[in-house]
């Protein structure tokens, strides 16, 4: 409720009216403040930049995880980000399902732990495929086994270890799986009211659809908030990567074997000479001995050379190099 105003100010806001001191139209056509509504137990500490910086990381993450996978589980894995939003731990905790898959995973050196959400399905799946069968889901959900668990275990291991290079361009992490847990009531973690960043990931082994959520609280990766942006990431990465490709260009190049073809010379000859050749037969070239060979690498030529040999095998001796220019 506004201020009521007293006798005294009605009759001299009247007065400024009547003596055109006061315009009624110029005030009614001064423009609004936009108001926007702020919910402090809700603080927005995500920014958009931040989330879709998440959701490269995460993409660079999940091909990985569909290259490596398969060599465990010996199926097809695929695995598409399909968003990344800003929720507090208790609108995550509240969604959670039992029996709930849990992987808690230490961000060291980065303070606090982030969480790995497998869905129960992909879970009973993998364990299906490591015990060699078909990779088939339970039709009826059940709590999971100690053997089970164990085996989750290694899988969930081997996913924490990949998360290592798509972090590198923000911060050098050793992530460490601490426990696996099953029920969602103990899945406090963190203050109910912590703000997180959700990045929802589809995972698809062979015919078996799940999601798997990665839940990342503000308190972990606040110290490196400024690196979540994707103007420093990909300008990180680029400078990272150039170096990289060019030696790993190079690795691969060093070790390719190419063909090298030295042509004495050329001639033609009919079909039938062809057919009735003999031994001790000599057939005329184009070229002189004294000629200079053309020396092909792959189909291009690159030298030029002089016949000889070195101990019991023929040779050649490069005399120039043909550049492109010439």
């Amino acid at each position: 409720m506004g201020d009521v105003l007293s006798q005294d100010e009605i009759d001299s806001l009247l007065s400024a009216f009547s003596s055109g001191e006061l315009d009624l139209e110029e005030m009614d056509s001064e423009p609004e403040r936009a108001i926007k509504n702020y919910d402090f137990s809700r603080p927005s500490k995500f920014s958009k930049d931040h989330l879709r910086t998440l959701e490269i990381i995460f993409e660079n993450y999940g091909r990985i995880l569909s290259t490596n996978l398969p060599a465990y589980l010996r199926k097809n894995v695929q695995v598409e980000v399909m968003n990344a939003e800003a929720n507090t731990y208790s609108e995550f905790s509240n969604a959670l399902s039992n029996p709930v898959l849990l992987g808690v995973v230490n961000f060291a050196p980065l303070e606090g732990d982030i969480i790995l959400e497998l869905a129960s399905n992909i879970g009973f799946t993998i364990v299906d495929r490591m015990l060699g069968g078909g990779g088939a889901p339970l039709e009826k959900t059940r709590e999971f086994t100690e053997i089970e668990l164990t085996i989750l275990e290694q899988i969930l291991e081997v996913c924490t270890n990949m998360l290592i290079g798509p972090w590198e361009s923000v911060v050098s992490i050793q992530p460490r799986l601490k426990r696996i847990e099953t029920n969602s009531q103990f899945a406090q973690f963190i203050s109910p009211t912590e703000m997180t960043a959700i990045v929802t990931m589809n995972l698809k082994i062979g015919d078996v659809e799940g999601l798997m959520n990665i839940c990342i609280p503000y308190s972990c990766v606040e110290s490196v908030i400024d690196k979540l942006n994707t103007k420093y990431w990909y300008s990180t990465m680029q400078e990272k990567d150039d170096g990289l490709y060019k030696e790993s260009v190079e690795a691969i190049i060093n070790h390719v074997r190419i063909p090298v073809r030295a042509v004495f010379g050329r001639s033609t000859i009919s079909v039938n000479d062809f057919i009735n050749i003999q031994l001790g037969d000599i057939i005329k070239l184009d070229t002189k001995v004294d000629d200079e060979l053309n020396v092909y690498v792959g189909n291009i030529k690159k030298f030029k050379a002089l016949p000889g040999a070195t101990s019991d095998s023929y040779a050649v001796r490069v005399t120039s190099v043909i550049r492109e220019e010439q």
